[in-house]
C-alpha cells in the first residue's frame, strides 16, 4: 500500500498542498500565494489559471520536498475555498472571465430584488442557505448578464460552471471530469439539501441553465484520475469537501453536537447535527457537512466573513504591525483594549446578523488609545463573532457545544485563543495538528482507498496540543460583550443609500 496520501488545499489567499502519512500526521509542504485583485468597491477576483498553475507547482514541490515518487501517493484529496465562481468554455477549457470570490458583494442588489419577491423562505427550505452575495448562485447569473455573450453560449451548453474544487478536478482529469461533491453543491444557492439534486425551481428564478452545472458525487470515493504527465502517476482523485467541512472532518467532529471554528480570512463555525437537516433559524445556515457512500450528513455553520483578513489589514493597510504574528506581543502589552471596539465588517457581515451594507467600525477611541488598544481589540472582535455565532447555534438546535475544537492559522496565537476561551466562558481546544482542513481532505481520500478503514480509526488519531480555560470573570465577559453588541449595531447598514 503506498504510503502517503497528498493532500490540495486550495484557499482564498494561497494555494498549497500537503503530503500526510499513514498516520495522519504532515510530511512536508508547499504553498504559493495568490494575487487577490479588487476592481471597484467591495469587488473581489481571482486568477482561475492562477489558481490552477499555483496548485499544481505546490503538489510538485511537496513531493519534492518530501523525495517522494507518486507511486508512493494512494490518493490525491482536494479540499477548497468555497462558493468562489468560475465559468470556463465546455470545449477549450479556458475561462471566460476572473472567478469571483465568496467575499465579493457586486450581487448584493440581486439578493435584494429576490428577497423582495419574497423568494428567500423557498431558497431557505430547499438549499439551507439564506439569500446573500456570499452564495455562489447570484454569482453565476451576474455572470451569465454581464459577460458579453455568456449567456447565449451556456442556453447553447457551450460553458460550464464550477465552484473551485470542480476546476481543479476539471485541470488534473485533462478535462474528463466536470463533477463536484455533496459539500460544494450545498453552498451554490441551486442545490436541494434534502433531495440530494439540483433544485429546478431555485435555477428558473436565477435564470441559471442546468447545462452549466457538475455532476455531485459523495465526498469520499474516486472522481477520477491525473493526468500521469501532472504529477507522474495516474492517481486516483478520491476525496473532496469545502474547506469548513473538510475541517469539521479533519477535527473528528462526527458525533452530534461536536463543533469547530477555522480561524482563517474569516472564521467558520460549524457544528454537526446528524442524518437529518435541521428546521431553519432565521440568522445560521444548514449545510451538508459530508456525504459517505449513499447517505450524508448536515452541520449548522455560522460564517464570518473577515477574520485574519482584519489583521491582515491592521499590517497592510495601517501599517500597525510589521508581521501578523507581532500582533499577539503587542496585543499582550496592554491588559485591555480600554473600551475600544473594532468591528470588522470590511465586506458586510456575515452571520447570525446577514447585513451586506454594513462596514467596518472603530469605537471607543480616547486620547489614550494607543494601536496596542486597537490591536488587542482586533483579536477580541475575532472572538466577539465567535459567540455571536455560538450562542446563536446553541439557541436554534438546542444542543450545547461542551468545547470548541480549533483549527487555522491564527490558533497559534495564544493569546486569541485566551480571549476567544474568555469570551465564550467555555474550553478552546487546540490540537497537535492544526492544518485539519488539508487533513479532512486527505482523510476522505484515504477511506476511499483503504488507507484508514473508517471513522473510529480516525477518531483515534486526534491529539490535543493545549486546551485553554476561560479565566475571566462572568461579570466582566458579559459586559464586554454587551458593549461588542452596541459597537455592532453602529456598523449596520452604513452603506445604504
Amino acid at each position: 500500500m503506498p504510503e502517503y496520501i497528498l493532500a490540495l488545499d486550495q484557499g482564498t489567499t494561497s494555494s498549497r498542498a500537503i503530503l500526510f502519512d499513514r498516520q495522519g500526521q504532515p510530511v512536508a509542504s508547499a504553498g504559493h500565494p495568490i494575487r487577490q485583485i479588487y476592481p471597484q468597491s467591495g469587488w473581489v477576483e481571482h486568477d482561475p489559471q492562477e489558481i490552477w498553475e499555483s496548485q499544481l507547482a505546490s503538489a510538485r514541490e511537496v513531493l519534492e520536498a518530501a523525495g517522494a515518487r507518486a507511486s508512493q501517493v494512494a490518493a490525491i484529496g482536494i479540499t477548497n475555498q468555497r462558493e468562489t465562481t468560475i465559468l470556463w468554455d465546455r470545449q477549450t477549457g479556458e475561462p471566460l472571465a476572473n472567478a469571483i470570490v465568496w467575499q465579493c458583494r457586486r450581487t448584493a442588489p440581486l439578493c435584494q430584488e429576490l428577497k423582495e419577491r419574497g423568494l428567500e423562505p423557498s431558497f431557505r427550505q430547499k438549499t439551507g442557505l439564506v439569500i446573500d452575495p456570499y452564495f455562489s448562485g447570484t454569482k453565476v447569473a451576474w455572470m451569465l448578464d454581464n459577460i458579453p455573450g455568456a449567456r447565449a453560449r451556456a442556453e447553447r451548453g457551450d460553458l460550464l460552471f464550477g465552484t473551485v474544487d470542480c476546476w481543479l478536478l476539471y485541470k488534473l482529469t485533462g478535462g474528463r471530469v466536470h463533477a463536484t461533491d455533496y459539500t460544494n453543491a450545498s453552498r451554490t444557492l441551486m442545490f436541494n439539501i434534502s433531495r440530494l439534486a439540483w433544485d429546478e425551481e431555485a435555477l428558473s428564478e436565477l435564470a441559471v441553465p442546468s447545462s452549466l452545472l457538475p455532476t455531485v458525487l459523495p465526498s469520499c470515493g474516486v472522481f477520477g484520475q491525473a493526468e500521469p504527465s501532472l504529477l507522474g502517476a495516474a492517481l486516483p482523485i478520491a476525496g473532496i469537501a469545502g474547506d469548513q467541512q473538510a475541517a469539521l472532518f479533519g477535527q473528528a467532529c462526527f458525533q452530534v453536537g461536536m463543533g469547530k471554528n477555522t480561524y482563517g480570512t474569516g472564521c467558520f463555525v460549524l457544528m454537526n447535527v446528524g442524518h437529518d437537516s435541521l428546521p431553519l433559524g432565521s440568522s445560521l445556515v444548514t449545510t451538508i457537512a459530508w456525504g459517505l457512500g449513499q447517505g450524508v450528513e448536515y452541520a449548522l455553520e455560522g460564517s464570518i466573513f473577515i477574520a485574519g483578513a482584519a489583521v491582515q489589514w491592521l499590517r497592510d493597510g495601517l501599517g500597525l504591525i510589521a508581521t501578523a504574528a507581532e500582533s499577539e506581543a503587542l496585543a499582550a502589552s496592554v491588559p485591555s483594549s480600554d473600551g475600544v471596539y473594532v468591528v470588522p465588517a470590511f465586506v458586510g457581515l456575515g452571520a447570525p446578523h446577514w447585513d451586506p451594507r454594513a462596514r467596518g467600525t472603530i469605537v471607543g477611541i480616547t486620547r489614550g488609545t494607543t494601536r496596542a488598544h486597537l490591536v488587542r481589540a482586533t483579536l477580541e472582535a475575532i472572538a466577539f463573532q465567535t459567540r455571536d455565532v455560538i450562542e446563536t447555534m446553541e439557541s436554534e438546535c438546542a444542543l450545547t457545544l461542551p468545547e470548541l475544537r480549533v483549527d487555522g492559522g491564527a490558533v497559534a496565537n495564544d493569546l486569541l485563543m485566551q480571549i476567544q476561551a474568555d469570551i465564550l466562558g467555555r474550553e478552546v481546544v487546540r490540537p497537535a495538528v492544526t492544518e485539519t482542513t488539508a487533513l479532512g481532505a486527505a482523510y476522505l481520500a484515504g477511506l476511499a482507498v483503504g488507507c484508514w478503514q473508517g471513522q473510529d480509526e480516525l477518531t483515534g488519531k486526534w491529539r490535543v496540543d493545549r486546551r485553554f480555560q476561560p479565566q475571566m470573570d462572568a461579570s466582566q465577559r458579559d459586559e464586554l460583550y454587551q458593549g461588542w453588541k452596541r459597537a455592532v449595531e453602529r456598523a449596520k447598514g452604513w452603506a445604504s443609500e
